[in-house]
């Protein structure tokens, strides 16, 4: 239903307009994000038949997987381009986006870090120490598998599959998940397991923990905040970061990227976007997929 009309919207947007390839292709995957939202949400309604109310669901929607401001007023502008299409084509008498203002975007600088920040923080770790090689494998994973900061410290040796590239996530509400972990995010925690953690003295409730502190305990979440503003602070950066900083940049950059809604909120644990029922769980091999296609560190 909603192929065509993006079809000869592309068309419009590449014959008409003149627009670049990478213009092209923003503009269209932002309305195939909408597209894919209404299916999830079972609502059932062509492009002309979208509501205001639809629209707004979706921008929930989207804040509520960690888009920033940003990034949703980037991604309503792809769409409002969509329905002045119709618009002209008199597919529609009335645009629905037309009351719809973009999210007011923050003066301070959002919560999320490019890819390029991402790197020249991983870059001022001193990896010469016990506490930096088990600092690079913390960001790493955060960064690699959207973890909550609490889902990192609760981290299980038993519960990570190396092996086919995944970790199992103890997650809110206890419900567990399985999570895609990148190569290099495997890399830095293998590399921490065998040349840091085997040298500590474990205490005895945290025998099967992964990130220890040296006293051979499981780490704290404030511990987790202090090691990322350490690091940010030594790499320069200047925005606000936090161990949820890198879930965020986690959603954002797979989904800018071109990743499914249905696989980020999978990968990150989140309920339903309407019922329990309409949400059904992916395949692992295609979550390992969206990761290898579309993470920037894989």
């Amino acid at each position: 239903m909603w192929q065509s009309y993006i079809k000869h919207f592309k068309n419009y947007l590449r014959l008409e307009r003149s627009f670049s390839d990478n213009s092209v292709q923003a503009y269209v995957r932002d309305v195939e994000k909408l597209a894919e939202y209404i299916e999830l949400a079972a609502i059932n309604v062509s492009p002309a038949e979208t509501k205001e109310e639809h629209l707004l669901a979706f921008l929930k929607y989207l804040s509520e997987l960690g888009l920033t401001a940003h990034s949703q007023a980037r991604m309503l502008s792809g769409i409002k381009a969509f329905y002045k299409y119709l618009l002209l084509e008199n597919e529609i008498t009335e645009d629905p986006t037309e009351l719809i203002e973009a999210p007011r975007l923050p003066r301070k600088l959002p919560d999320v870090l490019s890819y390029d920040e991402i790197e020249q923080m991983l870059n001022a770790i001193d990896h010469s120490t016990p506490e930096g090689t088990r600092n690079r494998a913390i960001i790493e994973v955060l960064y690699s598998s959207g973890l909550r900061v609490s889902e990192l410290i609760g981290l299980q040796l038993t519960f990570c599959y190396f092996d086919i590239g995944f970790i199992r996530i103890l997650g809110k509400g206890d419900k567990v998940r399985l999570v895609p972990i990148g190569k290099e995010a495997i890399k830095y925690v293998e590399l921490y397991l065998e040349h840091v953690r085997k040298e500590i003295e474990v205490k005895k409730d945290s025998e099967d923990i992964v990130f220890l502190n040296r006293r051979g305990g499981q780490l704290s979440r404030v511990m987790v905040f202090l090691i990322i503003k350490d690091v940010a602070e030594k790499a320069g950066i200047a925005k606000n970061v936090s161990p949820h900083t890198f879930r965020h940049s986690f959603a954002t950059h797979l989904i800018e990227g071109g990743a499914s809604l249905r696989a980020v909120q999978e990968m990150l644990g989140h309920e339903s976007i309407t019922t329990t029922e309409i949400y059904t769980h992916l395949d692992r091999d295609y979550l390992r997929q969206i990761i290898t296609e579309f993470h920037p560190r894989s």
